[in-house]
């Protein structure tokens, strides 16, 4: 079963976090499954870029984004090359390493 190595954010996983995710499932899903609790205003359509990640390693095992998920990524604070929204990315056989960029776009956090 891949894991997926979550780096140290402030908020959701000071510490950082390993979890296992069986293929399939999408990075979101699979974090909130293990406690973090990344934000995803638009409840995974891919309409927002609140889930915004940046796969650090294992980003070639991903299937590529689609256009649709390519025009919201546009509009992601911190954008990179490796970038990904979280509800759109499905773990595959690799581990992955992921970094939760500290902002969104989001003005207002449901968790604040």
């Amino acid at each position: 079963m891949p894991q997926i190595i979550f780096l140290p954010h402030e908020e959701l996983c000071p510490e950082g976090k390993v979890i296992e995710a069986e293929s399939g499932v999408t990075v979101c899903d699979a974090a909130w499954a293990n406690g973090i609790e990344i934000e995803h205003a638009c409840e995974k359509s891919c309409a927002c870029t609140t889930c915004h990640v940046i796969v650090r390693e294992g980003f070639d095992s991903l299937e590529e984004s689609d256009e649709l998920e390519d025009d919201m990524l546009d509009k992601a604070w911190g954008l990179e090359p490796e970038s990904r929204l979280s509800c759109q990315a499905v773990v595959a056989d690799e581990d992955l390493v992921v970094e939760i960029p500290k902002y969104t776009i989001n003005q207002v956090s449901e968790r604040h």
